[in-house]
């Protein structure tokens, strides 16, 4: 995560914002699912409220569930019953070691100066043919919401160039309309990429 600003949100309302009414990205989870081995290791960095984490798991996957907000990953460990690590996006270091990386709604909180070295430490940590889903609100310059939360809002264009300079594969970048923990409608973009 970004700023302090940020990270206090979180940190305040990681109640409510774990608690909220959310509907599961269920068709993007199961066409993520779909491209893995059964049982592989997924990492998922920002799990939030856990259920993502909680989805896959259910599916036979073997997750490792991550956020920067150690009031979040509480959250999350008691929805999933498992550990939660408290790790910033800046702090993965693991090599070759997951099928897939799932990270929605997550690295939309990484200035835009880190996400190539964030892209970097995710392409390291998958295995050779490993997937990434990432989602972020699209737009032409980043930025802070209502809430004080820092977001880079990339284009499509500027996040396919970032992602082939990094030696990604297979990008596609789909548009879709929805909206965020704010209610107002957005642009997001989903993202999936090889290694």
């Amino acid at each position: 995560m970004h700023s302090d600003s940020t990270s206090t949100f979180y940190d305040e309302n990681a109640e409510a914002y774990a608690s909220r009414a959310r509907s599961l990205p269920k068709q993007q989870l199961d066409a993520f699912l779909a491209r893995l081995a059964p049982g592989a290791a997924i990492l998922e960095l920002g799990c939030g409220g856990g259920q993502d984490s909680a989805y896959m798991l259910s599916q036979g996957f073997d997750v490792t569930p991550t956020d920067g907000s150690p009031e979040l990953a509480r959250q999350a460990e008691m929805l999933i019953g498992r550990p939660v690590r408290v790790m910033l996006f800046q702090q993965l270091d693991a090599e070759n070691a997951y099928g897939g990386v799932w990270a929605h709604a997550s690295l939309l909180h990484v200035p835009r100066s880190e996400l190539a070295d964030v892209f970097a430490r995710i392409h390291n940590a998958l295995r050779t043919d490993g997937i990434l889903h990432a989602s972020f609100k699209a737009g032409e310059a980043e930025g802070h919401d209502g809430f004080g939360r820092y977001y880079n809002y990339p284009s499509a264009d500027w996040l396919s160039a970032l992602l082939s300079a990094g030696g990604w594969r297979n990008i596609a970048i789909e548009e879709s309309e929805g909206t965020g923990y704010d209610g107002k409608p957005k642009r997001w973009l989903i993202v999936s990429a090889q290694r």
